[in-house]
């Protein structure tokens, strides 16, 4: 019994099987919960904060959905991560990879029940996964060297990361909007010069891509309306301390003339460094903090276009885009590096006002605006082109591309299978079972659709042992179709990310044989 008295009381610890048990049951469950939205015809969420304002958010994004969930279970944790960091890492696949992991843990829940040891399972895996990745590396197509192919490639990747979302109906469109502007990075992992705005109104296919920055915000009162050959000074700095402000501030004065003296002095020092920074021989001040209307005059009168509360990411990417820095300090003008650009002028999307720099340093940079019925339809289609965007800019670099539709695990089945064949001992089991879970993610894609699984799979299996196969899942048809004909096409980084992560997931979570939650602390004086 001396064992029960190392830890606080209300802790609680799982051990071996029960805790096994906790870690397969969170993992599975997430799993599910994802499961449904899965491939072209996958099912959207709507997750509801119970915070202030009740949120609502339309998706089918596997790492939004997961982001937004609050788990207790530490296993499902494991999958909520490795979604994320799919997401941030390749933008694309987020579901698939925790599916994937889902489909390893209940099949080793299987194996660890008829008394295979885990660590047997977890080199089964292992080997299994190098397996299918080099299968896939033999099998990938590489066409850098041709333009013309290369883009036909990218579109093709486009339209399949984009036709399991909310812009499947005009993915055309869509994937020729990602495409141009990922083409523009020129090699550039870098999204920063994609800026995104979203403006409700029109539908989606009124949304267009525009070559050069637009900033979100409305030329002030007499200011010029156009300027050509910009030199621009972007600062974060505080324009409005022309103003005493009397809350924060306690002033003793003897009489009211003294509070008019104060006023003025603040309004001198704010002269002198509306002067210092138009010495910087600028025509253009944006700044992220607010302008109040003495210096906006002052600039105005120097013929200064000064935009004020610039928006927090629009002013780093504007920074970035015409090659400037962010100031904060104006006494030595050589030192401060101006942004340049060859016109600013004032444009309309919809309703709105906005500002458009054109001719900007950084070529690359480009603007997509979004238009849609409702906010919530330009949350999900900014998630979709993202995620796109992520894709293609990441096939750019490595541009080797795989064919889609189920196709790369019905060849990395093929080749676990074969090697389970070949393996002695309990290893082939868990080698055997890696194929069973390859196979769910084509099974779910067609019952997702609505289709026969069953028959389908097997179908596929016989089309996969000729040479050569190009067999995938043609959902619209609901039979199995050519895919290089369909032009379904997949980055191989994708899918490689997607195998890797979900193996190490299932065998972290495979490790466990206890689960300890600690007590909660008590607060002082209870």
């Amino acid at each position: 019994m001396a064992i029960d008295k190392i830890f606080k009381d209300e802790a609680t610890e799982e051990k071996g099987e029960r805790a096994r048990m906790a870690s397969f049951i969170g993992a599975m469950a997430i799993a599910d919960l994802v499961k449904t939205t899965l491939g072209p015809k996958g099912m959207d969420k709507i997750l509801q904060s119970t915070g202030r304002g009740h949120s609502v958010t339309v998706t089918n994004d596997g790492a939004t959905i997961l982001k937004s969930l609050h788990i207790d279970n530490p296993a499902a944790k494991v999958l909520v991560d490795i979604s994320k960091v799919q997401d941030d890492e390749v933008g694309d696949g987020t579901t698939s990879v925790v599916v994937l992991a889902g489909e390893l843990l209940r099949e080793a829940e299987k194996l660890v029940n008829s008394k295979i040891h885990p660590m047997t399972i977890i080199s089964g895996f292992r080997m299994a996964s190098e397996c299918a990745r080099n299968v896939l590396e033999q099998k990938v197509v590489d066409n850098k060297q041709d333009a013309e192919k290369f883009r036909s490639d990218l579109m093709n990747i486009a339209r399949t990361t984009l036709s399991s979302k909310i812009l499947s109906q005009d993915k055309e469109h869509f994937a020729k909007l990602a495409v141009d502007a990922v083409m523009r990075l020129k090699g550039s992992t870098n999204l920063e010069a994609i800026q995104i705005i979203k403006k409700p109104g029109g539908s989606l296919k009124d949304s267009f891509l525009d070559e050069g920055f637009i900033l979100d915000k409305k030329i002030g009162v007499g200011q010029p309306k156009r300027i050509e050959n910009a030199k621009i000074l972007v600062a974060n700095t505080a324009m409005d301390t022309d103003k005493v402000k009397i809350y924060g501030a306690r002033v003793r004065v003897d009489s009211m003339a003294k509070v008019a003296d104060l006023e003025a002095a603040e309004k001198e020092k704010m002269r002198e460094k509306v002067q210092k920074i138009i010495s910087h021989g600028i025509n253009c001040f944006v700044n992220r903090q607010l302008i109040y209307n003495f210096p906006e005059e002052l600039f105005a009168d120097a013929g200064i276009l000064a935009i004020e509360h610039a928006d927090f990411d629009g002013i780093e990417r504007l920074g970035l885009v015409t090659g400037g820095e962010i100031a904060s300090t104006f006494d030595n003008p050589e030192s401060v590096k101006l942004g340049h650009c060859k016109l600013i002028e004032e444009i309309m999307i919809g309703e709105d006002k906005l500002i458009h720099f054109s001719g900007v340093e950084m070529g690359q940079a480009c603007t997509i605006v979004l238009r849609g019925a409702s906010p919530h339809v330009l949350d999900e289609a900014e998630r979709s082109l993202h995620d796109a965007l992520c894709v293609l800019s990441q096939t750019v670099n490595d541009s080797r591309v795989l064919l889609g539709g189920g196709w790369p695990e019905m060849v990395m089945a093929k080749a676990v299978d074969e090697l389970a064949k070949k393996t002695p001992g309990k290893r082939s089991h868990a080698i055997e079972a890696f194929t069973r879970a390859l196979l769910a993610i084509p099974t779910t894609i067609a019952d997702n659709a609505g289709l026969d699984s069953a028959e389908l799979i097997a179908q596929l299996r016989a089309e996969h042992h000729k040479e050569e196969s190009n067999a995938g899942i043609d959902v619209i048809s609901g039979s199995v179709g050519d895919m290089a004909e369909l032009g379904i096409s997949e980055s191989f980084k994708v899918k490689q990310a997607v195998l890797l992560s979900a193996t190490e997931a299932a065998e972290m979570i495979l490790r466990v044989d206890e689960i300890i939650t600690c007590a909660p602390r008590r607060r002082e004086g209870m």
